[in-house]
């Protein structure tokens, strides 16, 4: 007959956890360096026309 599902060894459970932790690190990792690129680039690194009224942003554009 089938048993039901063994109990898992304290390994297991430990290493589970810590892999935990070393995902948790990564996650702070990747967050912390998306802050610090996002404050060194500035307010304006994605949209270069910002600030410029409409009008101008659409002469630029029909002069390209």
């Amino acid at each position: 007959m089938a048993t039901g599902l063994k109990k898992e060894h304290e390994l297991h459970t430990r290493r589970r956890g810590r892999n935990v932790g070393v995902l948790g690190l990564l996650v702070a990792l990747a967050v912390l360096l998306f802050a610090v690129t996002m404050v060194k680039m500035g307010p304006q690194s994605g949209n270069p026309t910002a600030g410029a009224s409409w009008g101008e942003t659409l002469l630029n554009w029909a002069r390209e």
